[in-house]
């Protein structure tokens, strides 16, 4: 099937679809659910085909991670399909309405987007996260996932499609792109004419590449280069456990920690302990000059490393004078995803959440916490990193739009 059907297919339903009852989308919702848990050996079936081809490609763990599909997994993917149909809708919501001079009464009332555009990579869980955060705010969704997860994709879509086609809304609300070539992927970029706005969720690369060739409007999601700055006056077990959760937990997401600054009047006692910690997970220490006197056994790190996104067991280490010089440090490398600080000084803390140019910024906390679920919002369709429309874990609301209603009683402009 064309991108062009897709786009006129998807258009059709979105009309339909947006002005669907918040009782029909959340029974729905819910019917999805449990139709995934149903089917649950299928999709685990053809997620097993999914990870045979990967790693005869050669693909990391870290990375067959990303694409590993469990029990609990399609759990959480179903369990989440249930949060944001729990979820108050906000089509419809009017934010605020107030009388004019010309007394006019105006309302401002949020509305769908229209037709959203999802390129992301490989992990399955984005396919119904997306599906059900778009269809609960209205939108139509045409979804374009990586070679990689292809299978687990395809029968994902297939299971939701289902579900609508018993039901009064159009199964195109929700669709998938089967052609994973660069070419097809270039013209969902480029699919003005049906297309409101298209979202890239993964790696560095793709995003860069959305950005340079789309000409429908792009919401830019995360790549994370995201720093954990242990200040002098940080407790220093608290900041080992935040280091090796940000770190360790599950390194190949986006919203763990890339890169590590220690303030000079405690690393002696803080960077020993923290790479005795680090050792059982394998982490790789690429770190400045004064970190590998400390620790001898880290390579010295690149110009490059500063800014990378390992998404892998490596970790650049820098120690830094002071806490200006970790945010400066910060809003030169970074991705503008997370950060965190680990400090018990008040105007260091403040100084850290006012100066540092993120989406999510964190005291005393590990950066594996900028997620939808874990924000309240039951899934997310990303991490916007840019300013304009939405920023930080993008749910329903960001997923809207707005529209001026009007009343008035005959009156004319003079």
């Amino acid at each position: 099937m064309t991108l062009l059907t897709l786009g006129k297919q998807a258009k059709a339903a979105s009309y339909d679809l947006s002005q669907a009852s918040t009782q029909l989308k959340n029974d729905l919702l819910i019917a999805m659910a449990h139709a995934l848990e149903a089917q649950s050996e299928v999709i685990l079936k053809a997620n097993a085909r999914d990870l045979t081809n990967a790693s005869d490609n050669g693909i990391e763990e870290t990375m067959l991670d990303r694409l590993r599909l469990t029990e609990e997994r399609i759990q959480a993917m179903s369990d989440g399909m249930r949060q944001v149909a729990n979820l108050a809708d906000p089509i419809g919501e009017v934010d605020k309405m107030w009388k004019t001079d010309d007394n006019l009464t105006i309302g401002k009332r949020r509305v769908p987007l229209g037709v959203i555009g999802i390129i992301y990579e490989s992990r399955p869980n984005v396919t119904t996260d997306a599906a059900a955060l778009c269809f609960k705010t209205g939108n139509a969704v045409i979804l374009r996932g990586g070679k990689e997860a292809f299978f687990s994709n395809q029968i994902l879509v297939t299971i939701l499609q289902e579900v609508l086609a018993d039901s009064p809304l159009s199964s195109h609300a929700i669709q998938f792109v089967s052609d994973t070539s660069r070419e097809t992927a270039r013209e969902l970029m480029q699919l003005n004419d049906y297309l409101d706005v298209l979202i890239p969720r993964g790696g560095a690369n793709l995003i860069k590449t959305v950005l340079a060739t789309a000409t429908v409007p792009v919401i830019e999601t995360g790549t994370g280069n995201c720093h954990i700055y242990v200040d002098k006056a940080a407790q220093l077990e608290m900041a080992r456990d935040i280091v090796i959760n940000a770190k360790c937990q599950r390194p190949s997401v986006c919203n763990s920690a890339e890169t590590l600054l220690v303030h000079e009047a405690v690393a002696a006692e803080f960077l020993p302990l923290v790479a005795k910690s680090l050792a059982p997970f394998k982490v790789e220490i690429r770190g400045d000059e004064r970190t590998r006197q400390l620790l001898p056994e880290a390579r010295l790190a690149t110009e490059e490393d500063w800014s990378t996104e390992f998404l892998d067991f490596i970790l650049a280490v820098k120690i830094v004078s002071s806490t200006d010089e970790a945010i400066r440090h910060i809003n030169t490398y970074n991705t503008k995803h997370s950060e965190a600080i680990v400090s018990d000084n008040y105007v260091d803390t403040q100084t850290f959440l006012n100066k540092v140019d993120a989406a999510a910024v964190y005291v005393n906390a590990s950066t594996r916490f900028t997620d939808g679920f874990a924000f309240g919002f039951g899934a997310e369709i990303g991490i916007s990193t840019q300013k304009l429309h939405a920023r930080g874990p993008m749910g329903l609301h960001e997923l809207t739009s707005t529209k001026y209603i009007i009343y008035g009683d005959g009156q004319i402009r003079h």
